[in-house]
């Protein structure tokens, strides 16, 4: 599995020929299945949908495309009349990825359970329109993830000192199953493309 960060909250997955993208920026990307964790009512993407470039999926609810299970819960509390958030539960190759997208104030009790002990945990860390470092570190730490991946920063450097760890930097996550089964909490911070 290779993770790959292209800014902000847009993340791509790769594994073999097949590829999991989130939040793209632009149509540029492309991918087997594309998830939005912020969409607009009023869009014309407001439902998922095949096409060449692959299964789009903006809202919660249950999908499955390529062997892979998505999981969307709707942010019901930060959703209005005009948007939706949703946060995503990726089960794939073995694994549990979880995004937190756009999440901006912690979770529900019932969405904590739900989203618990990922593998990769992705979460927005840089405060403003998005959780506060110290809140995604509390997040991190109650979901249990072996892998914390920010997303949404300038500066990781709060959220890590919240989390009580020095991260480690690289270009791309590259990893199988087998080599993060021990871990706990690692936090990877990943350079943009």
């Amino acid at each position: 599995m290779v993770i790959t960060y292209f800014g902000n909250g847009c993340f791509r997955l790769q594994s073999g020929e097949t590829s999991v993208l989130v939040n793209p920026e632009n149509s540029r990307l492309k991918a087997d299945i594309i998830l939005k964790t912020l969409t607009s009512t009023a869009s014309a993407d407001a439902s998922a949908d095949a096409d060449a470039a692959g299964l789009t999926i903006p809202f919660p609810g249950e999908y499955e495309e390529k062997d892979i299970e998505v999981l969307g819960y709707s942010i019901s509390a930060e959703s209005t009349d005009t948007f939706v958030k949703t946060a995503y539960t990726v089960l794939w190759e073995g694994m549990k990825f979880v995004f937190l997208g756009h999440l901006s104030a912690p979770l529900d009790a019932n969405l904590m359970e739900e989203l618990a002990e990922p593998d990769v945990l992705i979460l927005p860390v840089g405060g403003g329109h998005f959780l506060e470092p110290e809140v995604a570190a509390k997040i991190a730490k109650q979901l249990e993830a072996r892998i914390i991946i920010p997303s949404f920063f300038k500066d990781a450097a709060p959220f890590l000192k919240a989390l009580g760890t020095k991260g480690e930097e690289a270009d791309k996550f590259v990893f199988k199953q087998k080599d993060i089964a021990e871990d706990k909490g690692r936090a990877i911070v990943l350079r943009v493309d």
